[in-house]
Parts: structure tokens; sequence; C-alpha cells
């Protein structure tokens, strides 16, 4: 299959059945999924570029920028944005993640033509005039207060201080309260200007559509201000890595007034593309990824130590981590650590059993399936995959993979990983 980097301007691939890509000018890629039996389309514009591509005085810059694409352009008015979708009854959205940026819709077939242009006109063309900037301000600054009082959002934001300290992974996706106050309107601009550019930009739509309408859609939407005149850009690559960045072990606490001690316990993971990450799914469902998990019934089921209790595998194109998060009253707190740690090593020691690898393979296949029947999830994996893999497999190839799973396969995988040097990191009364 071609990377869409290798693949010449203005010409178009199947990737698999009833999935093609075409790279217009510019270096704008769109790939599209036609789903028989809906009548809807979901369209996502993925740009690749997130808080880890921030310099420390930008942190927060791409969170804020996506509240700002919100705001207005030249043709449309904020209003005029939010009652386009909302009067054919669309849903409308966007969020910043670590590595790339996303502005979708779900909209029935016949209205994609004005979701199309309405997204092309805000990711191309907004205005980001100074009273916006300084209006969001206050909304993101509120936002970042709201985070603040989870205690969830704070122990993984503390844990990835840790684990990724000195890289931009380690810093929120928001931004701080310091940095947010910072930023000008020119940095935001010239971030947006710089960042927003059709190689790094990929419309992504899956539903009741034909391919090449929805490309003759993204042309016109995308023309404004010359943004596809560069006629020899091509598309980046995906960001890939062989091996996963290093992490920094170690404990870190933090006290609040919260009423439990929420805790986030974790070790080096893999990266997106690792070959294996299907064993790692497997394993995550079989170990903390359900309520039949080995973890959820020795620690809520048996001992009755925490409401919430789950693991974990993040992945990022050149780092990861795995993990268990929970929560619980801090009388409890010191006991479910102890209680955890030794599930980890009877795991990395014994390893699994047979039926805990076909529940947790089961877990996974059904999972998949279910989140396929939606338009918007198939949307949202055409445009990672472009990101961050080097081709699409169709559903009976993941599915093929997700079998052909060993026991031995987990086992080794597990006691490779679970053995790891641990990130601990703790927030709860007194630090706890």
């Amino acid at each position: 299959m071609t990377l869409a980097a290798e693949q010449k301007p203005g010409t178009t691939r199947t990737l698999i059945e009833g999935v093609r890509r075409t790279v217009l000018r510019g270096g704008l890629r769109v790939v599209t999924e036609h789903v028989p039996g809906v009548r809807s389309a979901a369209i996502g514009v993925f740009v690749g570029v997130g808080s880890r591509d921030e310099s420390p005085a930008l942190n927060g810059a791409s969170h804020f920028l996506e509240h700002l694409l919100f705001k207005g352009t030249d043709t449309r008015s904020a209003m005029d944005i939010s009652s386009a979708l909302d009067s054919v009854g669309g849903e409308f959205n966007a969020y910043t993640a670590r590595e790339y940026t996303c502005y979708h819709a779900r909209v029935l077939d016949e209205d994609l033509p004005m979701a199309v242009d309405v997204l092309g006109d805000m990711t191309t063309s907004s205005l980001i005039a100074p009273e916006d900037v300084e209006a969001e301000r206050e909304v993101i600054l509120d936002e970042i207060a709201m985070h603040d009082d989870d205690p969830d959002d704070v122990v993984h934001n503390l844990f990835a201080a840790q684990a990724w300290h000195g890289t931009p992974l380690a810093r929120p996706i928001a931004g701080t309260t310091e940095s947010i106050q910072a930023l000008t309107r020119s940095q935001i601009n010239r971030y947006y200007r710089s960042r927003y550019v059709a190689p790094a930009m990929t419309v992504a739509v899956a539903g009741n559509v034909d391919h090449a309408a929805v490309v003759r859609l993204v042309k016109k939407a995308f023309s404004r201000r010359d943004f596809l005149a560069d006629v020899d850009a091509r598309p980046l690559p995906p960001r890939l890595a062989a091996r996963p960045r290093a992490t920094k072990p170690g404990d870190v606490r933090t006290g609040r007034a919260f009423e439990q001690v929420s805790q986030v316990l974790g070790m080096r993971g893999m990266t997106r593309s690792d070959q294996r990450r299907y064993a790692l799914g497997v394993l995550n469902a079989a170990f903390g990824g359900g309520s039949s998990s080995r973890l959820f019934q020795e620690v809520r089921e048996h001992r009755g130590l925490a409401y919430s209790v789950y693991s974990f595998a993040t992945s990022y194109s050149d780092a990861g981590m795995v993990g268990v998060s929970v929560g619980s009253l801090p009388s409890k707190s010191t006991e479910v650590l102890e209680v955890i740690r030794g599930e980890l090593a009877r795991v990395v020691d014994s390893g699994l059993t047979q039926e805990e690898l076909d529940r947790g393979r089961g877990q996974m296949r059904g999972g998949l399936v279910l989140s396929l029947e939606d338009t918007g999830s198939r949307m949202t994996r055409l445009g990672e995959v472009e990101l961050f893999q080097e081709r699409l497999l169709s559903l009976d190839e993941v599915l093929a993979r997700l079998d052909g799973i060993t026991l031995d396969e987990v086992n080794e995988l597990a006691a490779e990983l679970f053995s790891r040097p641990e990130t601990l990191a703790i927030v709860g009364p007194n630090g706890s």
C-alpha cells in the first residue's frame, strides 16, 4: 500500500475495499469509506499538530486554537457556524490531543456538503480576532480550573509530568494558568498559519458517501486563501518510531483537598505502530479492562478496596505507558497499592490463564466490531491511521490478528512490560 507521502498529487488509490484516498494539490489528503445501509456521514479534519509540538512558551496553543476556530471567519460568524449544524440536527465538536487536533461533524448524508464547507472555512480562514482571544482565554482558564477539581485529571497530569519529565509530553494539553495568561494573539495566529497547512491535514469521511463527490466538495471548501496553491507539496508521512522513548521512574505526590486518594502506577509501554499492539490490547482487557478482569475482581469484588480500578495502555508515535489507575479512601490507599503490585507481579511470574486470554480477546473483538457500526468511529479510524500507521487494515485482518494471538505471546509481553521500573503518582489529602 502506498503511503500518502509517496502518492502523487491529483491521484487516487484504493486502500481496502470501500476505502479510497485522493491527494490534492498542496498535499491535502482526502480519505473516504463508503458504509452501506446508513443515511449519515461523519467528517473529520485531522491536523497533525498537538500539545507535544509546542515550545514551553506556547504550551496550550493547540488547544487555545481549537477554541478560536469556532469563533468566526470572514464569511461566517460564530453564530453562523453553530447554527449551520444545529439547524440540521448535526453533531459538531473538536478535541485536542498530544499529537493531533480534530474537528468533526456527523450529519445526514444530504447535509454533508454544508458540513464540509463549514469545516473547510473554519480550518483555513479563521480570523483569530483579538476580542475572541481574550474571551476564550477566560473560558480556557475556567476549563483548567475545572480539570484541577477532578482527581482523575490531576493524578494523570501529575503522572505524565513525572513519566515524560523534560519532554513536551509532560506538559498538560490545555496548558497551565500561567502559559494561557501569557499567550498573545500574535503568537497564536503565527502558530495557526505555520501549522495548519495542507500537507499536515487529512480530511476523513465515512458513511453514505461517494468518494469523487467528497473530493469535489473538499477542493471547493479548502481552496480559500490559496490553501491548495502549492502544487509540489506532498502529505507529511505518518509519525513512526522503532522504539519507545525512555520514561522517568520514581514517585511523585501532591496534597489536594479531595475525599479520595487517586493513584496511577505505570511502566514504559509501546508505540502506536508496534506490531504487538493487538496482544497488548488483549492483555490490558484481560488484566484490568472490565468487571470480569483479574484486577477488578481482586481489588473491588473480593477485597472491597476501591470503587474504580482499571488498567490502561497509552501509546504515542514514539512513546507509551502501561499501568493501573485506582481511587480509594485514604485508609485503604496503602493496601490497594500493595494488592495492585501483587497482581502485577503475579502476572509477570505466572501469566494469564487461557480463560482470561479468551475473555480479553472476546472483549477486544466485540468492542471493535460494535464501534465500527458507527460512522464517527470509522471516520476516526481513517484519520488516525493516516497520522500514525503505515497501512489501513480491514476489519477481517484485525480480527484475524486478534484470533492469532497466543497465550505465550501475551504472557511474554506481560512479563516484559510489567517488570519494568515503576512511575507512581499519588494525589490526595496531605499528599497521602
